[in-house]
Order: structure tokens, then sequence, then C-alpha cells
């Protein structure tokens, strides 16, 4: 358990790594913590930062926009998401039996069908505040994947 005195504030999530920060951090400095944190790890703070801001936000909505940003801000379980690296990798390291090759692609329809209902919802946001989608994910700090 972390312990909170005036020098310094333990940033502490169970199963994640802890960063220790001291009490008065500057932006850059919180981000050199944040670089230290594995890619799982990071998705999920920045998942859980685009949460807190969708909170933040979500005081000023009308409900409508508000039910939107929380679907659009739930990102894939941790579960699957677990998952779907460790079959992934064991597809990379050629590995993957064909049981788990089956599961790998349901895993995968899956997260597509989750992306695809998130799109929908951004598109839903993005009609309510009569801007382009681009607009509207440029405003919410949500960038394509380099992939696309």
């Amino acid at each position: 358990m972390c312990k909170l005195t005036v020098d310094t504030l333990c940033y502490y999530w169970v199963a994640m790594p802890t960063i220790e920060l001291k009490a008065e951090v500057s932006v850059d400095a919180l981000l050199a913590g944040v670089e230290q944190l594995p890619t799982p790890y990071l998705e999920d703070f920045v998942a859980k930062a685009l949460a807190v801001q969708a909170k933040r936000r979500a005081k000023s909505l009308n409900k409508g926009e508000s039910l939107l940003l929380e679907k659009i801000n739930r990102g894939i379980p941790d579960t699957i998401h677990t998952r779907y690296k460790e079959l992934e990798q064991k597809r990379r390291d050629e590995t993957l039996l064909a049981d788990e090759h089956q599961e790998l692609l349901a895993l995968i329809t899956q997260i597509e069908q989750m992306n695809a209902e998130r799109i929908g919802y951004l598109g839903e946001l993005a009609q309510m505040r009569n801007l382009s989608l681009r607009s509207l994910m440029k405003e919410l700090g949500i960038n394509r994947p380099a992939y696309a």
C-alpha cells in the first residue's frame, strides 16, 4: 500500500506498476513517469485519463452527450485485451495452436465490433455537436491509429 506524505505521492493501481512522484510535479515530469509504463499499462492509463477528462466535461454536458462520452471512453476490457496480446504474441512466435487461432479470430471480431460501436457513438456525438467526425476526434484528443 502506498503512503501519502507532504513530500511524496505514490500513485498505485492493483496489478500495475507503481510510480512515485513528488507532490508538486510538472507536466513534463509526469509524462516522464508515464513513459516508464509498459505498453499495456500505458494504454490502460490513457483510457482511464480519458475517462477522467470525459467526467469533467460531462459536468457541463447534457445527458445524451454524457452517455455517449461514457460509451466512447469505455475501451476494451482488460481481460480481452490481455488475452488478445497473449495470443497475438504466440501467433508471432508461431506457437499458436489451432484452437487458440480460433479464439484469436473470435477476439479480433469482438474487438472490431467494440471499435465499430465506438465509432458509431462518435458519429452520434459529432451530429449532436454539428461537427465532422474528424473535428470531434481532434476536440476529444482521439488520434487515428498509425495503421489507419
